[in-house]
């Protein structure tokens, strides 16, 4: 099941999770899986909005967060590693400005994320148990939860049982 906030016929649970919430029951999935989706979410809503995955979780639940690591992003520039980087010369030619660009994904991002953060977020949206995992990986028996892992090179992957 695909949610998001925009009209799209792929999407069968349209809502603004940070002002409406999810029109989904308590305790409605096994699992639920948010890649680079967060990064959209202020820094004020964040615990807010992975409460809201929280609630729609049967459980002993898992959320798995695919999202983008800074850390990598900071590794990179420090290393002067410019081919990390998917922003092209025409946007931005130094180091630090692909690693501002590419954090900030040209304005999208309004939040950031490294996984001792991620894992901070969680614990306050009284997950219980948190994960780091691998791209591809999972430490669930779900494990069809890592079908939609994409992005390996810029993301970090973790779940957390309800």
């Amino acid at each position: 099941m695909n949610s998001d906030r925009i009209e799209d016929p792929r999407i069968e649970l349209r809502s603004d999770i940070v002002d409406d919430g999810l029109p989904a029951p308590d305790d409605s999935f096994d699992y639920v899986v948010s890649i680079h989706a967060l990064p959209a979410i202020p820094y004020s809503k964040l615990v807010t909005v992975l409460g809201e995955l929280r609630r729609v979780l049967k459980p002993g639940g898992v959320l798995r967060l695919g999202l983008p690591d800074a850390e990598k992003g900071f590794n990179a520039y420090l290393r002067g590693d410019l081919d990390y980087f998917l922003i092209p010369d025409e946007h931005a030619k130094s180091a630090g400005g692909k690693l501002i660009t590419q954090l900030l994904w040209y304005g999208y991002n309004a939040s950031l994320f490294t996984a001792d953060f991620v894992v901070e977020l969680l614990q306050s949206a009284d997950f219980r148990e948190v994960v780091p995992c691998g791209f591809r990986e999972t430490a669930s028996a779900f494990s069809d939860i890592v079908e939609l892992d994409n992005r390996e090179s810029e993301s970090l992957f973790i779940e957390a049982t309800k």
